[in-house]
């Protein structure tokens, strides 16, 4: 396990209950007592540092590397039924940007979601969850092969943005993602998003108009990277933790400004210390948001996300 700064203190005492309790097994001296008490104190540790976490810590928590990604997700709650599909008929497979058919429980989902790597090679095979137009144009077809055959949307947002390079830009990168959401506004079949992890730029919205958006405790939702609004604004990196802070860019943030619609509440440690315990909540959170809206026709859920989103960022005086 690797542990962030500010997990130091949890490490030292998850090290201290380990020595202990290895002490116990190889000698006769009972430490039973001590390791219960290096138990509570740890326990309470965790609890301090994670009921107190800054928006920069949670955005650290958001890219951590033991941190379950987009695959991990569908593999763990959809099983053996997953069937990936590749291509977005025009130009190639983008490998940053999944998607195939999964059932949970007897409902079918057609996931959608950017995929990270898991080291140097995968992340260069996968971009680094940078997706380019031509991602965004599968997840398109995706979502229209899904609306044909009455099938909801699920999408999993984790990518610090869309791909920045020239040649993303010379095959229509803003198109793709403008037309995305264009699209999504008016998909006739329930569209559930879930943010797992990074929720950055135009990036994350090509695949995030939804009816219902549920949001990952420890993740973050922005139009830019605290990094990137620091080295702008201050003309260096050195701002990022002011930076995440002006940005409201957490979950509550995000639920307090209603551009979401529920917080999913991970387990104690983040989603990467109980990545099992993570899957089952955000499997139930889908199935949950679904069944509020499997009894909705096409045009009301249409009239309801157009009447969601036009509301945002209006203000009554």
């Amino acid at each position: 396990m690797e542990y962030l700064e500010f997990e130091l203190p949890i490490k030292e005492l998850q090290e201290q209950y380990e020595k202990a309790c290895k002490i116990g097994e190889e000698s006769d001296v009972d430490v039973s007592n001590t390791c219960k008490q290096i138990e509570i104190k740890l326990e309470e540790t965790k609890k301090e540092i994670y009921k107190n976490l800054t928006p920069w810590q949670r955005v650290q928590l958001s890219r951590h590397p033991n941190r379950p990604y987009t695959l991990d997700y569908i593999k763990a709650i959809c099983g053996d039924s997953f069937l990936e599909l590749h291509g977005d008929r025009s130009f190639k497979d983008d490998k940053a940007m999944i998607g195939g058919l999964g059932k949970i429980g007897d409902q079918s989902y057609m996931f959608i979601g950017q995929q990270k790597g898991y080291n140097t090679k995968t992340r260069q095979y996968r971009n680094f969850g940078m997706a380019n137009p031509e991602g965004y144009r599968k997840a398109l077809r995706l979502m229209k092969s899904a609306e044909k055959f009455g099938i909801p949307v699920v999408t999993l947002i984790d990518t610090p943005g869309a791909y920045p390079g020239l040649e993303a830009e010379e095959r229509g990168q803003g198109e793709a993602i403008a037309r995305n959401i264009m699209e999504m506004t008016r998909l006739e079949v329930p569209i559930i998003v879930v943010i797992i992890g990074e929720g950055a730029s135009g990036g994350a919205l090509g695949i995030g108009v939804g009816d219902k958006v549920l949001m990952l405790e420890n993740t973050w939702y922005s139009v830019i990277s605290p990094e990137s609004c620091s080295s702008i604004l201050w003309r260096s990196w050195e701002f990022k933790e002011q930076a995440a802070e002006a940005l409201k860019l957490t979950a509550t943030d995000m639920k307090k400004l209603k551009l979401i619609d529920q917080i999913v509440r991970e387990p104690l440690g983040g989603a990467h210390s109980d990545k099992e315990k993570t899957y089952h909540i955000v499997a139930n959170a889908i199935d949950k948001a679904y069944r509020s809206l499997q009894n909705l026709s096409p045009k009301e859920l249409v009239d309801q996300r157009m009447e969601k989103y036009s509301e945002m960022g209006v203000f009554k005086g």
